[in-house]
């Protein structure tokens, strides 16, 4: 099994909504990123021959995703009154609303599914929220 990986980091407040601890008041991380894409073999044929994928279309699929939440607000949809949604609107903040709570578990699965939308062999995706605290989502082993 050959695995690559590629890292991006962004930079990025949330809050958890409900969260006993001080994890629910608005703060910031600087989030990195780790996608890992595999495959059996490698390309055989055409530019990418002996390459899983090329590190640089994988890094720029990543970079996409990553630049949309860089400096805002994740939050979880239904986490603020519409009142407040609007009034960050019109400061100029960038907000991201999140379909789940915006956990590192939660992001570390929301990159995993836009990597493989996008067509790539996803293995896992890792999301640090600190340098020493991460999250895992990976493939089921077949």
């Amino acid at each position: 099994m050959f695995i690559i990986s590629i890292k991006e980091s962004f930079d990025a407040a949330h809050f958890l909504k409900g969260h006993s601890g001080k994890c629910a008041n608005i703060h910031g991380h600087r989030w990195t990123v780790e996608a890992e894409a595999s495959a059996a073999d490698t390309e055989q044929e055409g530019s990418g021959r002996g390459m899983v994928v090329d590190f640089s279309e994988l890094k720029n699929a990543l970079r996409e995703e990553t630049d949309r939440m860089d400096h805002s607000l994740i939050y979880e949809k239904g986490s603020l009154m519409q009142e407040t949604i609007d009034a960050l609107e019109r400061e100029g903040f960038s907000l991201v609303e999140f379909a789940g709570r915006p956990t590192a578990e939660n992001l570390a699965k929301f990159f995993f599914d836009r990597l493989t939308e996008k067509g790539y062999p996803m293995s896992a995706v890792t999301v640090f929220e600190t340098p020493r605290n991460r999250a895992t989502y990976r493939r089921d082993a077949v």
